[in-house]
C-alpha cells in the first residue's frame, strides 16, 4: 500500500455501513418488473455502486419501455429502499467499532456515497452513527456518480485532507473505481459470494469485515 501518512477514513455507505444492498436489489427489481421488464433479482448486482438515475438509464438503454420518467422511477425505488431501510436496516457487521476505532487514532472521518440526501438520512438515523462523522458528501447533484472520482475529491476537500492521505472503504468495483480515480488509498470489503473475483485486486488491501479495520489502522498508522 501507498506509504502516504493516513489522516482520514472515507466510508461508502450502502453494503459498507449498511446491509442495504439487498434492500435495494428488492426495490429495484420490484419497481422495474412491475413496469413489465423481465430482470431476475441477481440480475441487479449488476448496478451497485451506481447513483440511481444512472442504475434507471442503465436498464432502460437495455431493456426500453414506454412512458420513459427517470426522475419518477428512481423516486419509486429510493421510496421503497428508505421504507426497507427504516423498517429493517441493520449495520454491517464492526461499523461502530470501526468508527471509534478511526476517531480515537485521531484520524477525521467522512461518507462518500452515490446516494441521495433521502437514504443518507434514513440510514445514520436508523443506525444513530451521524455524529461520527466530519463530513459527509453524495454524488446526487452531481454531473456525474462513481465510478467518477468527485464525490470522494468533494469528501476529501471538505475533510480539508489530500486525496492521497484518505483512505477509501468501499464494496462495490464501480466505487472503488472512483476511490482510485481520486488518488486515494483504498480497502474493497466486497460482498461474500463476490469475494473470490480477481476485479478486487486494484484496492489496495482487501478485508473480509470492518472487524478487521481497527487493527489494520493501528498497523498502518504505527507504520
Amino acid at each position: 500500500m501507498t506509504t502516504a501518512k493516513l489522516k482520514a477514513v472515507i466510508f461508502d455507505m450502502d453494503g459498507v455501513l449498511i446491509d442495504s444492498e439487498p434492500l435495494w436489489q428488492i426495490a429495484e427489481h420490484k419497481v422495474l418488473t412491475d413496469l413489465g421488464l423481465n430482470i431476475s433479482i441477481e440480475e441487479t448486482v449488476e448496478t451497485t455502486g451506481l447513483r440511481i438515475d444512472q442504475v434507471v438509464a442503465f436498464w432502460y438503454a437495455r431493456f426500453p419501455w414506454p412512458n420513459y420518467d427517470n426522475a419518477q422511477t428512481a423516486q419509486a425505488i429510493v421510496d421503497q429502499v428508505v421504507s426497507h431501510i427504516l423498517a429493517n436496516g441493520e449495520a454491517m457487521t464492526g461499523v461502530i467499532s470501526a468508527l471509534e476505532s478511526c476517531q480515537e487514532m485521531g484520524l477525521k472521518i467522512g461518507l462518500a456515497t452515490s446516494s441521495s440526501s433521502d437514504i443518507i438520512s434514513a440510514v445514520l438515523n436508523k443506525l444513530a452513527i451521524g455524529s461520527y462523522f466530519d463530513a459527509i458528501k453524495s454524488a446526487e447533484h452531481l454531473s456525474y456518480g462513481k465510478p467518477h472520482p468527485e464525490v470522494y475529491l468533494n469528501c476529501a476537500d471538505a475533510l480539508n485532507i489530500a486525496p492521497v492521505n484518505c483512505l477509501a472503504i468501499e464494496d462495490s468495483f464501480n466505487g472503488l473505481v472512483a476511490a482510485r480515480a481520486a488518488n486515494m488509498q483504498t480497502i474493497a470489503i466486497p460482498e461474500k459470494r463476490l469475494s473470490q473475483q480477481p476485479r478486487w485486486i486494484i484496492a489496495h488491501q482487501q478485508l473480509e469485515d470492518l472487524t478487521f479495520l481497527p487493527s489494520f489502522l493501528a498497523q498502518k498508522i504505527s507504520c
